[in-house]
């Protein structure tokens, strides 16, 4: 593909991006602003007005801000890229560390830290304006930046001899080296998967078992009946940092773990903790977690060998506003290239990986439905839905490009048919 046709299609790419997740913003904002007055039927005697309108407000004080970003980010791709941002770093770096494995590394973790840099003035604001104005900011600033350089440290950890290996192999495995960077990319994952629980997790937060007998107990009956097996039951300070309740699975074989954030655990019923949790159960019991797995290392196997076939083109390189070195050495420039490059144009399948997790979801709470009253989880989600100020009327065209989850109304509509 000559250089001119792939810039002109990048650029159209990136016009149709902005400009589609933009649009979607917009009309996101303007339906919940439309409809904020007004709770749906089915939700008006269980939440009250003034909660459905703090709902809708911060649904679009929400939005707004991600549309700042859009912007930001799409002209920081577009700097990097077509105005040189990249190129510059590159020859900047390989006049002081030269184009072996160190100039390379350097240019990656160069572009990694700047999207960072560029990311952190968005997640303040959201953090400490946002999230404070509407009552769920309980992190203070230390906890903010210390989080983020505990991340940054275990990035460089786990990413920086990961990265080192990926470039290894590029160089010395020839034409078949994306394979192996595929097989050592899911020995990576599956290694993460079972270390979080028990070494990352705890970085970040306590993790305490479960006290309360009458509930461990509850717990305990429903995953014998699902045939489920976990390490522990814990309970994890979610409300050091903020006011939203959550329950998770996390690990992997022997090590997974099932984790309730305080702030849930105070707000529900143990029949509604039990009806939680037996949604959850049922991503298990359908194999969705696994489904997910091997969708996901099948997509990164393709996009690797696509990225092996893009690493030989010239036009890749020129056609993003950079110049191979003719010496070699470029394979940390085809890394930096493919994953800003080709996020923009699997955004436009968005809108399918969105559809299957939602199909999840309605498959999970029939499962759930089956093991415990599913009046119980409709209870919980509503309690949900007010506590975390979930808009009740997303935008229909918005919720089918992005909600991994289906919309409130269809979610109880559907649970209560299995009442």
């Amino acid at each position: 593909m000559p250089t001119l046709y792939f810039t002109v299609l990048f650029v159209i790419a990136v016009v149709a991006m902005v400009g589609t997740k933009l649009w979607l913003a917009s009309r996101q904002t303007r339906f919940v602003a439309a409809h904020r007055n007004q709770v749906p039927p089915q939700f008006s005697t269980a939440i009250p007005l003034p909660a459905h309108q703090r709902a809708a407000d911060y649904t679009v004080e929400r939005t707004r801000l991600t549309m700042a970003e859009i912007v930001v980010s799409a002209a920081v791709l577009i700097g990097l890229t077509l105005l040189g941002g990249v190129q510059w770093l590159d020859l900047s770096l390989t006049d002081w560390l030269g184009r072996g494995y160190s100039g390379q590394i350097a240019l990656v973790a160069a572009v990694v830290a700047i999207t960072s840099v560029i990311d952190l003035p968005f997640d303040y604001y959201r953090q400490f304006v946002i999230e404070d104005r509407f009552g769920f900011n309980r992190m203070s600033r230390r906890i903010f930046f210390v989080d983020r350089i505990k991340g940054v440290l275990l990035g460089a950890a786990f990413g920086l001899p990961l990265l080192f290996v990926v470039l290894w192999l590029m160089n010395q495995a020839g034409s078949l080296w994306w394979l192996w960077t595929w097989i050592v990319w899911v020995a990576f994952q599956m290694l993460v998967l079972v270390l979080y629980p028990t070494f990352i997790a705890p970085l970040f937060n306590k993790f305490e078992p479960l006290k309360d007998e009458a509930l461990k107990a509850r717990i305990e009956a429903l995953m014998k009946r699902c045939g489920f097996a976990a390490k522990g039951l814990f309970v994890m300070d979610g409300s050091r940092r903020s006011a939203h309740g959550n329950a998770y699975f996390t690990g992997f074989g022997a090590a997974k773990r099932i984790v309730f954030f305080d702030t849930l655990l105070a707000r529900l019923s143990g029949n509604e903790i039990e009806a939680v949790l037996a949604h959850e159960l049922g991503h298990f019991k359908r194999r969705h977690v696994v489904k997910r797995m091997v969708v996901t290392f099948a997509i990164s196997l393709v996009m690797l060998a696509l990225l092996g076939w893009l690493s030989q083109r010239v036009w890749f390189y020129e056609g993003l506003g950079v110049r191979p070195s003719l010496i070699g050495g470029n394979s940390g420039l085809a890394l930096v290239l493919f994953f800003l490059a080709v996020p923009v144009f699997l955004f436009f399948v968005t809108p399918l990986g969105s559809l299957s997790s939602r199909k999840h979801e309605f498959e999970a709470d029939a499962f759930a439905a089956t093991q415990t009253d599913a009046k119980d989880l409709v209870n919980a989600l509503v309690k949900l839905y007010e506590d975390n100020a979930s808009t009740l009327t997303p935008d229909p065209l918005y919720t089918a490009f992005y909600y991994s989850h289906p919309p409130a109304s269809q979610r109880i509509d559907r649970l209560l048919r299995h009442a």
